[in-house]
């Protein structure tokens, strides 16, 4: 069958992407066909659009969308045609308005969620859960920052960490973001133009530094991030919105004090599909209790995909943005 999707030929700004008709093929064996309804939209894209993040091209893009099951190839198990689903993660190609995909890597939705709100949160709702869960382990009382706190990922781990008990210091980059990411659950605000943000850091929690710091943003606050934390902290480096960080000296982290450093992604926390269930499952959980809720900044069809990259490139969104086929 004949679908439109957004696919790059060679990498570059938001004016490489393409919106071109595809054929796409009846499901194979564990695949599933779905009509896309809701497709999110997220930096890593915009990482393999510039080419960050090597892909074979063309490809489409896109890691996350919600839409209904409409055909279902053999030997698949527990979805039927009509099923309402979602997914963030690989295989690539999202950007679609019909697609297939493996259905071991599908998550089924519950009724209460709306299709725009899953496809805004399967990758940054998850991302948040195993970044607050599992790759630090955050508790009752601990003092933590969260940079972008007033973005889409950053204001749904700011909204989960004051679930967990946490004292959450957000980081923002202007000052109007600032009461939302109060509204997002960050008790203390700091803004990342002042060049002593660390040192405001670290006047919050007494001058002994924070246990772990959550950093999406990349180059620009990496040293500074560094600099919160107190001895044996955990820098946390997870994006690079503004661009990747540059190779460093080993030793920064043993004269800052016994730092930890982690760079990981959410594929490798799902990789086994009893964990993708688990996350998704206590994402789902936050969501319904109301601890953790979307905001969609912004829409775009399709055929706008480019202003959707430019918007969220502007890094002056707040919320999600979805592109609706």
């Amino acid at each position: 069958m004949k679908a439109q999707a957004v696919r790059i030929h060679e990498t570059g700004g938001p004016e490489v992407l393409r919106v071109e008709d595809v054929d796409v093929p009846s499901p194979g064996r564990g695949e599933v066909r779905i009509e896309q309804t809701a497709i999110g939209v997220n930096f890593t894209d915009t990482y393999n659009r510039t080419g960050l993040y090597k892909q074979p091209l063309p490809v489409v893009l896109g890691h996350e969308a919600a839409g209904i099951v409409e055909a279902v190839g053999e030997e698949v198990q527990g979805f039927r045609v009509g099923d309402r689903v979602a997914y963030a993660g690989g295989p690539i190609g999202a950007y679609a308005s019909v697609r297939l995909y493996p259905a071991e890597r599908l998550v089924p939705l519950p009724d209460w969620i709306d299709d725009q709100t899953a496809a805004s949160l399967m990758l940054k709702g998850m991302t948040s859960e195993y970044l607050l869960r599992r790759t630090f382990a955050v508790k009752k009382g601990d003092w933590i920052v969260i940079h972008a706190a007033a973005g889409a990922t950053g204001g749904i781990m700011c909204q989960w960490a004051r679930f967990l008990g946490a004292h959450v210091i957000g980081t923002v980059g202007s000052e109007h973001k600032i009461a939302v990411a109060e509204a997002n659950g960050a008790e203390k605000v700091v803004l990342t133009t002042d060049p002593k943000w660390p040192a405001k850091v670290r006047d919050f929690t007494d001058g002994a530094g924070v246990a772990v710091v959550y950093d999406g943003i990349g180059k620009d606050t990496f040293d500074g991030s560094l600099e919160c934390l107190k001895m044996r902290g955990l820098m946390v480096s997870f994006g690079n919105a503004s661009g990747p960080v540059p190779p460093i000296a080993i030793s920064k982290l043993n004269d800052r004090g016994s730092l930890y450093l982690t760079r990981p992604k959410l594929w490798d926390y799902v990789a086994e599909r009893k964990d993708l269930m688990e996350t998704a499952a206590a994402l789902f959980d936050v969501i319904h209790r109301r601890e953790v809720t979307a905001t969609i900044a912004e829409t775009f069809t399709l055929a706008q995909a480019a202003d959707a990259h430019r918007a969220i490139e502007s890094r002056s969104v707040m919320g999600s943005i979805v592109l609706l086929p």
